[in-house]
């Protein structure tokens, strides 16, 4: 009877151990939300042409603007060199003091006019400035792309989806941006200088900015297709050193094309720098040009045009890892 009642005490004591089942361990049925939340697709990469290119010219576009100094220098260089260069070369003031006092009235003009298409030759300077500092922000804009290659960018760059020709436009997207809005800051500094604005014209100024980005794209493709397989920073300087100077003093940017030589004369018309400053003077000023605007718009943009799918061609043969 004790060992009956001391069975019964200890059993009561003990705590339940209950048998669990495999039913009873499976966690409870998830709902469709919680499912579509555990099992959702990883979000797809954007390999979009556009995203890239875009993604691309940003960055050096930031690389430009977020460096103080970088930035500054680009923009006050435009001020020192029409400030400086524009007034000192002040051919309205030689020729006005050249003529006798007894010639009659308004002599001056027309010889101005005559040889620069306006009675200011610092207005005629002016829109030359703006092609000029479009050339030798093109030039340098491709110097990115020897960078990028030397440190190693252009690597990442090519083991991404973003297609090489996107690569290769990218360059020459940020060199167009940073060369108009360096354009930009020449016209607003020539107009306050003095640069008549007596034919500006709504169409005329969007026109003008057309031309700029015309011969900017054309420009800015040539240098980075040169610069496509180049790794010496200095070959690539080199190179800019013989492009500028004959783009610049073989075209009318300083000086009409009457006044050259016959066999400079045939240059300059060759040069797409020439038409480009033929195009802005006639939108700008309301000169008569050397050619039609017609004329000029079309080699611009065949310039362009051919330039790019040259560059872009080189870009998708020649660019390896």
């Amino acid at each position: 009877m004790v060992e009956e009642n001391i069975r019964s005490a200890t059993t009561t004591n003990q705590p339940e151990i209950k048998s669990t089942t495999a039913q009873e361990t499976r966690p409870a049925v998830e709902t469709p939300r919680e499912q579509e939340r555990e099992f959702r697709a990883a979000p797809q990469m954007n390999t979009s042409p556009l995203h890239g290119l875009w993604a691309l010219t940003n960055r050096d576009l930031k690389k430009w603007y977020k460096n103080p100094i970088l930035l500054f220098m680009s923009l006050i260089q435009p001020v020192v060199w029409l400030g400086l260069f524009g007034k000192a070369l002040n051919f309205s003031s030689f020729i006005t003091s050249s003529i006798p006092p007894t010639a009659p009235p308004g002599t001056a003009d027309t010889i101005l006019k005559s040889f620069f298409g306006t009675t200011s030759y610092f207005s005629f300077l002016s829109c030359g400035m703006m092609a000029f500092v479009i050339l030798f922000t093109a030039a340098f804009g491709g110097m990115s792309v020897v960078w990028d290659r030397r440190f190693g960018f252009m690597n990442k760059a090519l083991s991404t989806p973003v297609a090489r020709g996107s690569v290769a436009m990218a360059k020459v997207l940020q060199s167009v941006c940073r060369a108009l809005i360096t354009a930009s800051i020449v016209l607003l500094v020539a107009i306050a200088l003095g640069m008549v604005t007596s034919s500006f014209t709504i169409q005329g100024v969007l026109g003008a900015y057309a031309v700029m980005f015309l011969i900017a794209f054309g420009l800015s493709s040539l240098f980075v297709m040169l610069a496509i397989r180049s790794s010496d920073w200095q070959t690539q300087m080199a190179i800019i050193n013989l492009l500028n100077l004959p783009l610049l003093f073989a075209s009318n940017a300083l000086f009409p094309v009457k006044i050259m030589p016959s066999w400079l004369q045939t240059v300059a018309k060759l040069n797409p720098v020439s038409y480009a400053n033929d195009a802005i003077r006639q939108l700008l000023l309301g000169s008569p040009g050397q050619f039609s605007l017609g004329l000029d718009f079309s080699v611009l943009a065949g310039f362009a045009a051919v330039l790019a799918g040259i560059s872009i061609y080189l870009s998708w043969k020649l660019l390896t890892k």
